[in-house]
């Protein structure tokens, strides 16, 4: 079994995002576009956004540290570090309240 430490890669990926010009830095942690699952950590400065996007599927977001904002369809929802959100599956955006880090899983079709 291959094992990562999260908080690790959070913190490394958060000092990047800082410095970021674009406030924001992802790695995946598992998959990729072979795989039916893809995990992506997203480390984000306070006050990034990714933008309006659509739904990459069926997919779930995990606040491993700080805090952040899904919105979508007209709907604002705060998750805190520690917390797990199903993503709605139609267009969404994501905002950083502050410095943060999130685990993005996604069920692809390979």
């Amino acid at each position: 079994m291959q094992t990562t430490s999260l908080t690790a890669l959070a913190a490394q990926q958060l000092e990047v995002a800082r410095t970021s010009s674009a406030g924001r830095s992802a790695v995946t942690v598992h998959g990729g576009h072979e795989h039916d699952l893809r995990q992506t950590l997203i480390a984000m400065a306070a006050g990034t956004r990714l933008g309006e996007h659509e739904s990459p599927g069926e997919a779930t977001l995990q606040v491993l540290e700080g805090e952040v904002t899904l919105h979508a369809g007209g709907e604002a929802y705060d998750l805190h570090e520690g917390e797990h959100g199903v993503i709605p599956p139609m267009r969404h955006d994501l905002v950083a309240g502050t410095d943060a880090v999130v685990l993005l899983t996604v069920a692809t079709r390979a």
